[in-house]
């Protein structure tokens, strides 16, 4: 069974309460929380190599480039993927849902063809 408190716990931003009661946040799609690791990941980066990736020859740089790429690797092995270079990174959902629409969508979808999205959807994907 899972322990919501527990996970709760992880994400420094839900132990303040609103209106006298425990933060809900659902508006995941534009702005995900930060569990505590990843905040500490993000702080260690800043503090000690914020360099350019893949675009500097010096040690900083390397090492950032050495980090981002191992970040590939792990989540190549946690979702079973072929090959780390299907990883891709993108600067948050509106992006990913372009990326989507723009390369892989655009190949298969033929005149008249019909996506169905709920009123509810994310503005990003009416956009494409």
């Amino acid at each position: 069974m899972t322990n919501f408190n527990e996970i709760r716990n992880d994400f420094p931003i839900l132990q303040q309460k609103i209106n006298g009661k425990p933060l809900v946040y659902f508006d995941n799609a534009a702005t995900t929380q930060k569990p505590k690791v990843v905040l500490d990941a993000l702080m260690d980066f800043y503090t000690t190599y914020n360099s350019n990736v893949h675009r500097g020859v010096h040690s900083m740089s390397n090492r950032a480039t050495t980090q981002f790429e191992s970040t590939r690797t792990a989540i190549q092995r946690f979702i079973n993927a072929k090959h780390a270079e299907e990883i891709i990174f993108t600067h948050g959902t509106t992006e990913a849902i372009n990326l989507v629409s723009f390369s892989f969508a655009r190949k298969i979808l033929q005149e008249n063809d019909e996506i169905i999205i709920t009123e509810l959807d994310h503005h990003a994907n009416i956009v494409p």
